[in-house]
């Protein structure tokens, strides 16, 4: 399924290429670093599928190897595309024309590229069914290693015979189907993306202390350029929240609020860490 997105997206950019003016390039930056930054913290949300390579590090070999080759290379591959795609899109036809439900597949029907937009329909109904599995299999393991610490009920860090987080996978898929359902597209992404940019903003400046904790072990992969890039990419997670609507926010807050409400009600007192410092005492 990834080699018939990615031959679809080759595609467009070969084909696409030939109908780029370059006049509609102009201007380049029509609102500003301000709406450049704005526009980045809402396309933040096509960069998250590599988060679900990390998800599964308990089920690679070799993770210490794999998994920084995985991340690295995801990102790569997904920014070198959406770049291309972004310059051959707006050359193709005028970003002012481009506020559509499929810019990219409406683009291709100005210039009487008919056959290829139905093409890319078909490759984006495949690239959502891929996405949205993808997602339901990284949330469950977060939700699986929750449940599995204490956080969360029990039943919840349980698998099944096939040694799939079942119960966490279940409840993930009937959450993500209530959401898509109920909730505007728009603002579930930037409820996703201001959620997803606390979570690594917080990773980022974990891996200061981390870095000098005894006992972690010293093989393996290593963030490069530390102290600074870890600073500099906590920073810029938090100046992309910034970017946000107020709406945004607020949902946010009630998510968080319900989030604390699980944890001091039950998971402060059922956390492994909570019952071995218990048995400690």
């Amino acid at each position: 399924m990834v080699i018939v997105k990615l031959v679809i997206i080759v595609l467009f950019l070969l084909v696409g290429a030939f109908y780029v003016k370059p006049s509609n390039w102009h201007p380049f930056m029509p609102f500003g670093v301000k709406g450049m930054f704005q526009c980045a913290s809402t396309v933040f949300f096509a960069y998250l599928g590599f988060d679900a390579v990390s998800s599964s590090a308990a089920e690679v070999k070799d993770p210490d190897r794999n998994m920084p080759f995985g991340i690295i290379g995801t990102l790569i591959i997904a920014t070198v595309l959406y770049i291309g795609v972004s310059i051959v899109l707006t050359g193709m036809i005028s970003y002012t024309k481009l506020n559509v439900a499929d810019p990219v597949a409406f683009a291709l029907q100005a210039v009487n590229q008919n056959w290829l937009a139905g093409l890319l329909s078909l490759g984006a109904l495949a690239g959502m069914t891929t996405m949205m599995v993808t997602m339901i299999f990284s949330s469950s393991r977060l939700v699986y290693s929750t449940g599995r610490d204490g956080l969360l009920p029990k039943t919840l860090g349980k698998v099944s015979a096939n040694h799939s987080p079942l119960h966490a996978m279940t409840v993930v898929t009937i959450v993500i189907a209530i959401l898509g359902g109920l909730v505007p597209l728009d603002q579930l992404t930037n409820l996703v993306n201001i959620g997803t940019l606390i979570a690594f903003a917080v990773v980022s400046f974990g891996i200061i202390p981390l870095r000098k904790r005894k006992g972690i072990p010293n093989h393996g992969f290593k963030v490069p350029f530390y102290p600074v890039l870890p600073i500099i990419s906590g920073l810029m997670c938090i100046f992309l929240m910034t970017t946000l609507s107020k709406e945004t926010w607020i949902a946010s807050l009630i998510w968080f609020a319900l989030g604390l409400l699980i944890y001091f009600t039950y998971g402060i007192n059922h956390s492994q860490l909570a019952q071995k410092d218990n048995s400690e005492k």
